[in-house]
Order: structure tokens, then C-alpha cells, then sequence
């Protein structure tokens, strides 16, 4: 192999990271034109267009995709063998993309914001929607983490556990339920909101209920657990939802949580990210941080306010 198309794998695993031709050239220190011109070559010599415009950005074929996926880590591999690059948070540049619900963007969003201001003020986070896809998301390059409930056993994604969640039922702190004891019978004739982020208008409870022959009267849904906030303070639905989630409207007083009346399995969230990155130490060092900031985070849960 010449050294001319040693060079092309190296721009074309930059503009695959960097999902940009200009952010690729400025992360090798080359113009535009000049990655522009290489990205010419490679089609030429691989028979293949690689990247196509998406919007404003672009987006790699699938040819792009398996390739990479062969190429990735023996070049990081080699890179770090052989001119290893030492990780300075206080100086670095660079952008993060992590996939996770607007729920877990709650939770970890301001914390790490502040954090980064202080030791890393040229790190960039960037939040992608998070729909259980999160194997797609990292095989295929568009995210660097993902923070939820990943589950997958593909050899070429690590997952770290990070801590179980379990469900609560929240309402409005003047909701007819709220000074009572929520019984089974109590929550089935409530009227209840759902957050569905994939449409469904159904979920866990409701199949725990179908196997105790029981419904509920799902009364709205919503896309968002940031959404579901001001139509509970204001209505009279209920909600049942991870109780980390719901942890800052407890303590704005918006909402109040109650034990929900049956059982459900807990949720186990992961970090998970590609094997690709996993010497990475720019990415090992926001893990790491990811991981403490998280651990504190979550010790402030929602109490519940039983009778």
C-alpha cells in the first residue's frame, strides 16, 4: 500500500469522526480544498461516493460506513502507538455528541455544563434524541455516548453500568390523589399522561397491568418528560415516570411523588460508546466526569410524599 492511500484512510477516519469536511481539515491542519480534493480521490479509488449533503451537513454511504468500521480502530491503534497525544481538558477543542432523553439531559445537563466551564471551556456537548436506538447511533458514527437504558451485546460497543432507576407517580401537589394513599384501584381511575418518545401509547405499566387483567385510561401523551411537567402542575392527570427524572420538579414543588401501586422492573442505565474510541483519551477523560458528576446527581431523587 503507497503512502498516498495511508493518507486517504487518515482524512477519510477524520471526516467519519467528524461527520464534516471542514472540521475534519481543521482537525488535520489542511485546507478545505485540499480535503475536498482527497475526498475526490478516495471515490475514484474506491469506487464509491462515501459522503452525500444531508442538510448542512453530510452523511456517509453505507460503503463509508463498513469500511470504517474495519479501518477505525487499528488506525487509532497505530496513531496512539506512535505519536500518542496527551489530553489537556483546559486547552482542548472539541465537540461531544451524546445521545440521551431530554429526562437524563435534566439530570446531567447542567452539572456537566458548569463543570466544563471550569475545566474545559473549549469542550463542545452536543445532544442527540435518544429512542432506544443507541446501537444504530454509535455503529454508524453519529454520537460519541450514549447515556440511557442501552441494551445490545454487539462486540464492537463497551457499556459501563451506571445505576438502576425505579418508576414513581407524580402529580400536582393540589391533585384530589395527593394527600390519600395510592391504591391499585385509585391509579386505574385516575386520567394519566404518558410520555411516549417513540409514539406508542403504551408502555411498562401497561403491560404489568395486562397481566394483572387490569387497564388504565391513558388520557394524553407526550414526547418529552420535559413536556410533562406544566400539564401535571396545572391538570389533573397523573404521571409515572423514572423517579431521577422528576427529582427537579419535586423540589420546584410543581409536582409531588407517590410509590406507584405495582410492580415494575427497575430501569438500568449504561454509558455506552464504540470500540473505535475506547483509547480515546479525550473521550476517556468525559466519562470519567460523566461518571462522578452522575453519582452525585442521582442522590438527590425525588421523595415521596406517602401517606
Amino acid at each position: 500500500m503507497s503512502r498516498s492511500d495511508l493518507n486517504l484512510f487518515v482524512i477519510f477516519d477524520a471526516i467519519m469522526q467528524e461527520q464534516s469536511i471542514t472540521a475534519a481539515a481543521q482537525r488535520l491542519f489542511m485546507t478545505q480544498p485540499s480535503v475536498s480534493n482527497a475526498v475526490a480521490r478516495m471515490r475514484h479509488t474506491w469506487n464509491d461516493e462515501l459522503f452525500v449533503k444531508q442538510g448542512r451537513g453530510i452523511k456517509a454511504t453505507p460503503f463509508a460506513n463498513q469500511l470504517w468500521q474495519q479501518i477505525s480502530e487499528p488506525l487509532n491503534t497505530i496513531s496512539n502507538a506512535v505519536n500518542p497525544v496527551p489530553f489537556i481538558a483546559a486547552i482542548a477543542r472539541r465537540t461531544f455528541r451524546i445521545a440521551l432523553t431530554d429526562g437524563m439531559t435534566s439530570v446531567l445537563w447542567l452539572p456537566l455544563r458548569k463543570m466544563i466551564e471550569q475545566q474545559a471551556p473549549g469542550i463542545d456537548l452536543h445532544a442527540v434524541p435518544f429512542r432506544g436506538d443507541g446501537e444504530k447511533l454509535l455503529l454508524s458514527n453519529e454520537v460519541d455516548l450514549v447515556l440511557d437504558s442501552y441494551q445490545g451485546n454487539n462486540k464492537l460497543i463497551h457499556s459501563q453500568w451506571m445505576s438502576d432507576f425505579t418508576f414513581v407517580c407524580v402529580m400536582r401537589p393540589g391533585h384530589s390523589l395527593a394527600k390519600q394513599s395510592l391504591s391499585l384501584e385509585k391509579f386505574l381511575r385516575a386520567e394519566h399522561l404518558f410520555v411516549s418518545l417513540s409514539g406508542d401509547a403504551q408502555g411498562a405499566v401497561d403491560a404489568q397491568l395486562t397481566e394483572l387483567g387490569k387497564q388504565r385510561r391513558i388520557a394524553m401523551t407526550v414526547n418529552s418528560f420535559s413536556g410533562a411537567f406544566p400539564l401535571l402542575a396545572e391538570t389533573n392527570l397523573i404521571c409515572t415516570l423514572p423517579d431521577a427524572a422528576t427529582a427537579n420538579a419535586v423540589a420546584a414543588g410543581l409536582v409531588i411523588a407517590k410509590r406507584i401501586p405495582i410492580n415494575l422492573n427497575v430501569i438500568k442505565i449504561y454509558m455506552a460508546w464504540h470500540t473505535r474510541q475506547h483509547r480515546d483519551p479525550a473521550l476517556n477523560w468525559l466519562k470519567s466526569r460523566i461518571d462522578k458528576i452522575y453519582a452525585q446527581t442521582i442522590t438527590h431523587r425525588a421523595s415521596f410524599n406517602d401517606e
